[in-house]
């Protein structure tokens, strides 16, 4: 079952979601970011924060209040991909990260 960032009622009439969706346990862990109107999608890596699509992509096109939830939601966000995919954990690079001199 996805995981839906709860957005307010204005958010969600102009066609804002944030989302981890299913099925998408061997992809780098991420959080898609999706408005309807235009159909745009971007995904954000959940371990570092860099926009994965569109590569390069930044936060200028995103509504401001949808950015600040995301920023305040960040670590429930992380926990919520962990708790869907614990066979690809986002600690799971972190700690080899660490062990590799973050290499």
């Amino acid at each position: 079952m996805p995981f839906d960032l709860d957005l307010p009622r204005r958010l969600k009439a102009r066609g804002w979601k944030v989302k981890i969706f299913e099925k998408e346990r061997l992809e780098s862990p991420h959080v898609t970011i999706y408005l309807k109107r235009g159909d745009r999608a971007w995904r954000v890596g959940l371990r570092d924060g860099v926009f994965i699509v569109p590569p390069g992509g930044g936060w200028n096109d995103i509504d401001r209040d949808v950015r600040e939830l995301v920023e305040m939601n960040w670590d429930r966000l992380r926990m919520e991909w962990d708790r869907l995919y614990p066979i690809n954990p986002i600690s799971s690079r972190e700690d080899d990260d660490a062990q590799d001199g973050g290499r």
